[in-house]
C-alpha cells in the first residue's frame, strides 16, 4: 500500500485526534510512515492510532496540550525515543471562538491564541531543536486563507493565523541566513468539513458552519503530505483560498465590504439555533472519538483541481512545452 520513498519517515502531527490532523495522519500512514499522534482527546487518539495501523503505518500516541511548551518538548522527546529521529513535524492543532469580538472574554481569546498560534510556535521550537543539529527535516505549518484575510466572527482564529504567517516568514529568513537544509512550508486551506464546528465555543444565534464552498479534510491532508515533500514556500489549496488571498491583495476595501454583508450569515446554518448546552472543547477535550469529518459530507468537495494543478506545475509545463514543440515541428514540416 505504501510508497517506498516514504517508508522510513517519522512524522509528528499535532491535533491528530480529529479533523484535518486525523486526515493528515491517515495520509502519511498510507505511505508507510511512523506517525506520532499528539492531541488532548484520548478517545480520538485511540481512533487515530487504529486507523493509522490499519492503513499500514506505525502509530505512537502522545496525549498533550500544545499550549504548554513543556508538554510539547516532552512529546518530541517521546516521539524520538519511540520512533526515531523526526523527519517531518506538522503543526495543525487549533481551536477557536465563533463570536463577535466584543462578546469574547479575555481568557477565551487567550486560550484560542495559545493553542492555534503558540502551539505551532512551541512545535516549531521543539522540531528545530532536533532538526537544526542534523541539518535536515521539514516543518509544515497548517495555515488558512484567513492568514491573509480576516473575517467576522473569527477574530481569535484569524489573528492566530496572521501571527503564524509572520512567525513563519521570520524563521524562514533565519534558516536561509544560516544556509540550513531544514525546510519550512505553510499550507493555506479553505473551509473544511471537520468536527470543529460541533465543539468550538460559539456565541452566535445559529449553529456555526464553514464558509462555502466546503472541502473534505482529505483534500487538506493530501496537500500537507505533498508540501512536506516539496520545497515550495507556500501552498494554496482550493479556488476559494486563491481568490480570497489575491482578492484581498488587489481590493481589500471590497473584501471588507463584501464580508461585512455576507460573513455573518455564511458562517451559520440557516434555521438551526445554537444549542447552548452543546459540548465545547476550548478548555477540555471531548470524551468521544469525532473522526475527521463533520456533518457537511453532502456539501463537501473531495477534490481540488486548483491544488492538483499547483502540485503538477512541472509536469504540466513539460506537456505544454512538448505540445508547443510538436506544433512547431508540424509547421516546419508543412513549410518543407
Amino acid at each position: 500500500m505504501g510508497n517506498s520513498r516514504f517508508m522510513s519517515e517519522v512524522v509528528v502531527v499535532t491535533g491528530a485526534s480529529a479533523g484535518v490532523g486525523r486526515a493528515v495522519a491517515r495520509e502519511f500512514a498510507k505511505h508507510g510512515a511512523s506517525v506520532a499522534l499528539v492531541a488532548r482527546s484520548r478517545e480520538g487518539l485511540a481512533g487515530a492510532k487504529r486507523e493509522v495501523e490499519e492503513l499500514g503505518g506505525t502509530a505512537f500516541v502522545i496525549p498533550a496540550d500544545v499550549a504548554d511548551p513543556d508538554r510539547v518538548e516532552a512529546a518530541a522527546e517521546s516521539a524520538e525515543e519511540a520512533l526515531g529521529p523526526i523527519d517531518i513535524w506538522v503543526n495543525n492543532a487549533m481551536t477557536t471562538v465563533f463570536a463577535p469580538f466584543a462578546n469574547v472574554e479575555p481568557e477565551e481569546f487567550r486560550r484560542a491564541t495559545e493553542v492555534t498560534y503558540l502551539g505551532a510556535v512551541w512545535g516549531t521550537r521543539s522540531a528545530l531543536r532536533r532538526m537544526l543539529p542534523r541539518d535536515r527535516g521539514t516543518i509544515v505549518q497548517v495555515g488558512s486563507a484567513l492568514a491573509y484575510r480576516g473575517i467576522p466572527l473569527q477574530s481569535a482564529y484569524c489573528g492566530s493565523k496572521h501571527a503564524l504567517k509572520g512567525f513563519f516568514e521570520s524563521v524562514r529568513c533565519e534558516l536561509r541566513h544560516t544556509s540550513s537544509n531544514v525546510h519550512m512550508t505553510m499550507v493555506h486551506l479553505p473551509g473544511l468539513n471537520t468536527p470543529q464546528f460541533e465543539h468550538c465555543l460559539a456565541k452566535t444565534p445559529n449553529h456555526p458552519m464553514p464558509v462555502p464552498p466546503i472541502y473534505q479534510p482529505e483534500v487538506a491532508a493530501r496537500a500537507v503530505h505533498w508540501a512536506a515533500h516539496s520545497r515550495r514556500r507556500e501552498h494554496y489549496v482550493g479556488v476559494p483560498t486563491l481568490y480570497t488571498i489575491w482578492g484581498n491583495k488587489l481590493a481589500p476595501w471590497f473584501a471588507e465590504w463584501y464580508l461585512s454583508r455576507t460573513g455573518f450569515e455564511s458562517q451559520q446554518i440557516p434555521d438551526e439555533p445554537l444549542d447552548p448546552d452543546r459540548p465545547v472543547n476550548l478548555y477540555e477535550p471531548l470524551s468521544e472519538d469525532e473522526g475527521a469529518h463533520g456533518r457537511f459530507d453532502d456539501q463537501a468537495h473531495d477534490r481540488s483541481v486548483q491544488a492538483w494543478l499547483a502540485e503538477h506545475k512541472g509536469a504540466l509545463g513539460a506537456v505544454a512545452a512538448a505540445g508547443a514543440g510538436a506544433v512547431v515541428t508540424g509547421l516546419l514540416s508543412l513549410r518543407r
